[in-house]
């Protein structure tokens, strides 16, 4: 669970440098190159997310319907701020994750 939420919170600070930094980088100043990086690492970050969820999801560390949320939450931006309470208050309840 703590790679989870680590993991997800990474994914969310990426997705927000990628549209508070590097859009405005490239659509303010034409640097193209802060979109091109910063959306492969948020891209991989982004699988990488999803393949630690499903992981914790087939451990049976994490519920069908908690997985479900991280997932979409991971498409809002600034989601993975707002459910990593969720997921802690998960974690603790289960003390051997």
């Amino acid at each position: 669970m703590q790679v989870l939420r680590v993991t997800s919170l990474t994914e969310g600070v990426s997705y927000l440098v990628l549209l508070l930094v590097a859009m405005p980088m490239k659509y303010g100043f034409g640097i193209d190159a802060a979109v091109t990086w910063v959306g492969w690492a948020h891209g991989a970050l982004f699988i990488l997310l999803g393949l630690v969820t499903l992981a914790a999801m087939i451990g049976a560390a994490l519920p069908f319907k908690l997985a479900c949320i991280v997932g979409i939450a991971a498409l809002i931006p600034g989601g993975p701020f707002f459910i990593d309470g969720r997921l802690k208050r998960h974690q603790l309840s289960r003390p051997e994750s």
